[in-house]
């Protein structure tokens, strides 16, 4: 339980402090699946008074039903235009697939997404970067596309960001009978968001820190929960 993913660390030291980062393997969520039902198979023995559990975007939006197959998704002539100029990294494909553009496009309003687009093609020949995605906003960040390392049948899926993610956090520690803290967080190589939590901006901000190294891993480890506990 306390064994930490591949290539991380399973303690990390912020603003003084130690902290352990516990991840906890589990199933391949479906849709379908119950999210209460699965935190709690998961998550309720393992929790303690003091901890803090993180939940990854991608669990919380594939229970709410909002993962797409690739192949039932039908890309708009702007969405190819648009994707050719998204940034890919090795990270992730992002928006830089019609898919994930065209799924952007319906979340944040075709209107946001050409603005972001028009301002950051601006600010790039300025060296400035990531103007795309503040303004067209966490919707647009959260939605993940498919890449070899992710868990099947995610690989041939593009998954939006959560609904209420701020809703769920607090649902999900009432659920747990108050004990952790919780945060439904966007987390990856290159660093992180928190979308919605049960703690404060100064909690939050602490925790982008304790968790920018990504401990529960970007490709096949099956840990989409984890525990933040103060050591």
């Amino acid at each position: 339980m306390t064994e930490a993913n591949a290539g991380k660390a399973l303690t990390v030291q912020v603003e003084g402090s130690s902290f352990a980062r516990i991840p906890i393997r589990t199933r391949v969520v479906m849709p379908g699946d119950d999210l209460d039902s699965f935190v709690k198979e998961y998550a309720a023995d393992v929790v303690r008074e003091g901890d803090l559990l993180f939940v990854t975007e991608k669990i919380v939006a594939i229970t709410q039903g909002r993962s797409y197959l690739v192949e039932d998704i039908k890309p708009r002539k702007l969405a190819l235009f648009l994707s050719k100029y998204v940034t890919r990294t090795p990270y992730g494909i992002g928006l830089g697939m019609p898919e994930t553009m065209e799924m952007a496009l319906r979340e944040c309003g075709t209107i946001r997404i050409l603005f972001a687009a028009a301002v950051s093609a601006v600010t790039k020949l300025f060296g400035r970067k990531g103007d795309f995605y503040r303004i067209a906003g966490d919707k647009a960040r959260a939605i993940d596309g498919p890449t070899s390392g992710t868990i099947p049948p995610y690989n041939k899926a593009v998954v939006l960001g959560p609904e209420r993610p701020r809703e769920v956090a607090t649902h999900l520690k009432a659920l747990l009978g108050g004990v952790p803290e919780v945060a439904v967080v966007d987390i990856n190589d290159l660093g992180g968001n928190i979308l919605g939590s049960t703690l404060d901006k100064a909690g939050e901000k602490r925790l982008v820190s304790i968790l920018k190294d990504n401990p529960l891993g970007q490709g096949h480890q099956s840990t989409p929960l984890g525990i933040v506990r103060t050591i």
